[in-house]
């Protein structure tokens, strides 16, 4: 067996190639789909055969994150930006007197470039992919960005340049880029829990156009978006549409989370959208939804595991510098032992995190939600895990407003309730089985 590692052009991504016949004697070739990159050293493959089939396993793959200078540039920019901007403190009192997020930040943010990360080069964007979407995610994450970025510096961009017309690529995609429109995705209705496909809101032709009649529920930062993108049940089935925030018949009740975001309550009542703004074909939405969603699911679970990596961090270093008996309490193996475990938990969850990017373009929908679903069932997973430890590690006072313990297990809490809990992502998971 001689398996050799091929590099593309992104030092990320390998591809795996089995070109000898295994000891006994069954024979295997051709490329295997690419995996991330294990360059530093050879993986450990066990082949094994009965009389009928041969069964490949990575038993143990060392991979290389290394980045290229562009990406390791990228990290270190949103990285720094959440260091001078998101220092607990100045995050506590920007929420005591704001809500929500900042205005000027979001300005910043545009003008690092970051809203045109998956915008494409053509329409004034970075042209990146899931891996700088997941680098920039775990970054926010960290720093508990209140900046509403999901929905429109990856959701809206990546949904319209795939799937978009060149009108529409032409007419939003620019837009997005320079942070000028804020876009919500409507995905889920009050009666539906986390169906998707659950849709009520109807679409009914009319002089030439559609008008929706629904409510839909949840709405991230809905209450202050340009753009909301719209499932709604047609005669010829469920369809996308592109919806502005400000026409006649929509309304958004906006209210508070509990990690001190906001989300809206919508009610579409006779809103009128003219055909061009349905993304794709009429009646073929439905996919088009799903595809969205996942690449949602996958930026929340690198940004759960930004979040958890952070307290992780914040934990260990209490245990380093709280006395107890006239030592530090991190000396006590007990507690070592859960700082271990919320390490592991991270790792776990990070894991996922890479093969739901890896799968994120992919064209198989098998993959792609696979690598998704399991993702963030895992970043709830281990976010409930990591939260829970490290509040028992502060003590009481890892509840107080004043420590940043809480407002991490409260994020992280959010996230696992944001498109399908962690119950319902393994139930999800079912169809693939």
């Amino acid at each position: 067996m001689d398996p050799t590692l091929q590099r593309g052009d992104r030092p990320v991504w390998a591809r795996l190639r089995f070109d000898q016949m295994a000891p006994s004697g069954a024979c295997a070739k051709g490329p295997i789909r690419p995996v991330l990159a294990p360059s530093r050293s050879r993986p450990i493959i066990t082949i094994w055969s009965n009389r009928n089939a041969t069964y490949f396993q990575l038993t143990t793959l060392e991979m290389d994150f290394t980045l290229d200078d562009e990406q390791r540039m990228l990290a270190d920019t949103v990285g720094r930006f959440v260091a001078a901007e998101y220092e607990f403190e100045a995050r506590r009192k920007r929420l005591a007197k704001n809500g929500g997020f900042s205005q000027e930040l979001w300005d910043t943010l545009a003008g690092m470039g970051l809203f045109g990360l998956n915008v494409p080069v053509e329409h004034g964007g970075i042209g990146g992919g899931p891996v700088e979407t997941l680098m920039v995610m775990e970054q926010l994450g960290r720093g508990l960005v209140l900046e509403p970025y999901i929905d429109t510096g990856v959701v809206a961009p990546r949904l319209i340049a795939r799937f978009g017309s060149a009108a529409q690529r032409s007419r939003w995609l620019p837009c997005i880029a320079d942070g000028s429109q804020r876009f919500a995705l409507a995905a889920l209705e009050p009666q539906a829990r986390y169906d998707l496909n659950d849709i009520r809101t109807g679409a009914e032709r009319r002089d030439g156009g559609f008008v929706l009649d629904g409510a839909k529920c949840v709405v991230p930062h809905g209450d202050s978006a340009h753009w909301l993108i719209v499932p709604a049940r047609s005669a010829e089935g469920v369809t996308l549409f592109i919806v502005d925030a400000a026409a006649a018949g929509v309304h958004a009740q906006g209210f508070p989370t509990i990690d001190h975001r906001r989300v809206a309550e919508l009610r579409l009542d006779q809103v009128r959208v003219a055909d061009d703004q349905v993304i794709g074909a009429v009646g073929a939405g439905y996919p088009l939804l799903e595809w969205a969603v996942d690449q949602a699911l996958a930026a929340l679970a690198a940004e759960a595991v930004g979040a958890m990596d952070r307290l992780t961090e914040l934990t260990c270093e209490h245990l380093r510098t709280r006395m107890q008996f006239g030592k530090p309490i991190g000396s006590f193996q007990s507690l070592q032992h859960r700082a271990a475990d919320m390490r592991i938990a991270v790792e776990q969850a990070r894991a996922l995190a890479l093969m739901a990017a890896a799968g994120a373009d992919a064209d198989d929908r098998a993959q792609r939600r696979r690598g998704a679903i399991a993702a963030k069932a895992m970043a709830g997973r281990s976010g409930r895990f990591v939260g829970q430890q490290a509040t028992q590690l502060h003590g009481g006072m890892g509840m107080t407003d004043e420590m940043a313990c809480g407002h991490y297990f409260k994020r992280l809490t959010a996230i696992d309730m944001t498109l399908g809990n962690t119950e319902h992502q393994v139930e999800a998971y079912g169809e693939f089985l």
